[in-house]
């Protein structure tokens, strides 16, 4: 069963080589991505699976044994956070391939994305399955490599200097991270995650804090953090619909998942860890605020997704089983919904030819559908119940207030309000562009670049993958009990640890 864990990075990457290699057959393309990205939905499905009933799955590659070697390690949250992103890699293609074809024709294939979207769905795999630090680095580094591209497309002046943000943005941090990789291995000999959970213990204390901050830092730059987060709102809303989709749906949760990860595996505190609640309630506001000062839809829901990272960093911040399992839930929601509410703007886009609230209106007459699909999703995100956030948020309440001190009482006041601000920001979202009177599309003022606007009309597989993402948000909560028990079980997994340590430095399975 080991060779499952290293099936979610090869496929992809064997088949972005066939695709390029191919890349003037335009069906053979889709065909490819979407049979391979099925094939990791199943493989990550069994996967949960497997190391739900026993365990995790450990694959050392080329049979060189932990710490020497390089591990590949499915864990519960590894295995759930895969299964999730799968799903929406697979709904943001069908949209992609949907807008595709109506723009350019059935025959026109596309060089770069189908090649780059699969190296990118290989790097974000790698980044949950790594087993050390130095493979967690390639995988970061394989998703910007692949995002940069992505990101150009088809390239204008305003998405070289978005592109140009990300990539410094990027690229500091990245040396910032092999420098901290260097100096972990310098003080420990070994940059195995298992290993490193032992060995940072008997160093001095400073030196711990040190070590800590440093991935704090980086790893906060790759989640969007406040005040790390500059670079995310200039970035992301210049992409087409369907990229920006995915980097908001994913790229900032592996930073998150591997701050999770480091955070729990390698280093250890108290039982409110008072430094990440600070930062929590901080990026929760700046982002809430700065999202009701756009008049852009892209840059608020970007603002937004800044302030949502606060939610997830709460739980960490409370550092007990049950703020863990709450950041669980919440991550497995907002993969989910932010990813749709992205989808949801590019259709937007598609019908008013603007990304302008103030010169949008009544889409809720001239195009129904979209408006359900976005409402309910926002409504998620708001934490209204009985949808997907309320569950997830629910769970940090009670985590907050569970864990007794000032700083927990104070982030749990900040996430009520926090959520009373992202929901006015729906509000504000539903009034400007679905009520009112119907106004004809925009012209689209750059036909030559990558974005479609102003046609008034969206495709079935455009539509089709965003309403399985919004039906994936319901099922979230339909099925929020057995959810809850895996992210609980997972959850209490971190905290010990030495199940983790066991399966990779005991040989593998």
């Amino acid at each position: 069963m080991t060779v499952l864990v290293a099936l979610p990075v090869l496929l992809p990457l064997a088949a972005a080589g066939m695709s390029l290699a191919l890349g003037r057959f335009a069906d053979f393309q889709r065909i490819i991505g979407l049979v391979v990205l099925a094939a990791i939905i199943a493989d990550a499905g069994f996967l949960l699976y497997l190391t739900d009933r026993t365990g995790p799955v450990v694959l050392q590659i080329g049979g060189w044994a932990a710490p020497a070697g390089i591990t590949l390690i499915a864990d519960r949250l590894s295995a759930l956070l895969l299964v999730v992103s799968a799903v929406v890699t697979f709904a943001v293609l069908i949209y992609s391939i949907g807008q595709r074809l109506t723009d350019y024709g059935r025959e026109r294939a596309s060089t770069t994305f189908h090649p780059m979207y699969l190296v990118l769905c290989a790097g974000v795999s790698l980044a949950y399955l790594a087993g050390d630090l130095f493979n967690l680095f390639v995988a970061f580094e394989i998703m910007l490599s692949s995002s940069y591209v992505l990101i150009t497309r088809r390239t204008t002046a305003s998405r070289v200097r978005a592109g140009m943000t990300y990539v410094i943005v990027s690229l500091t941090s990245s040396l910032l991270f092999i420098t901290m990789i260097a100096l972990v291995y310098a003080a420990t000999a070994t940059v195995n995650l298992a290993d490193l959970g032992g060995k940072v213990a008997m160093l001095p204390e400073g030196l711990q804090v040190a070590l800590g901050l440093m991935m704090v830092i980086v790893f906060g730059v790759k989640a969007a953090m406040v005040p790390l987060h500059f670079w995310l709102p200039d970035s992301y809303p210049t992409a087409p619909a369907p990229v920006t989709a995915v980097f908001a749906g994913l790229l900032t949760k592996v930073g998150i998942y591997a701050l999770i990860r480091t955070q729990t595996l390698v280093f250890s505190h108290d039982r409110s860890w008072t430094l990440m609640l600070v930062i929590a309630l901080v990026t929760m506001l700046v982002g809430a605020l700065g999202a009701l000062a756009q008049n852009d839809l892209n840059r608020m829901l970007s603002f937004l997704l800044v302030s949502h990272i606060g939610y997830m960093l709460f739980g960490l911040g409370v550092y007990d089983v049950i703020g863990l399992t709450g950041v669980i839930l919440y991550v497995v929601h907002h993969i989910t919904v932010q990813a749709t509410l992205f989808l949801v703007s590019g259709l937007i886009t598609r019908h008013t030819g603007t990304v302008a609230l103030s010169r949008m209106g009544g889409l809720a007459k001239a195009a129904p559908m979209i408006a359900v699909l976005f409402a309910l999703p926002a409504l998620s995100l708001a934490g209204v119940p009985p949808f997907s956030g309320f569950v997830a948020k629910l769970a940090l309440l009670q985590a907050g207030i569970g864990a007794g001190t000032w700083s927990a009482y104070a982030v749990t006041a900040g996430t009520i309000l926090t959520s009373l601000l992202t929901l006015y920001a729906m509000a504000r979202v539903w009034t400007r562009a679905f009520w009112g009177q119907v106004r004809a599309p925009e012209a689209d003022p750059d036909p030559d670049d990558e974005l479609v606007v102003g046609t008034g009309n969206s495709t079935r597989p455009m539509v089709a993958a965003t309403g399985v993402l919004v039906t994936a948000s319901v099922v979230i909560a339909l099925v929020a009990g057995p959810l809850a028990g895996v992210s609980e079980r997972a959850a209490d997994d971190l905290m010990q640890g030495t199940t983790y340590r066991e399966a990779v430095l005991g040989g593998a399975r």
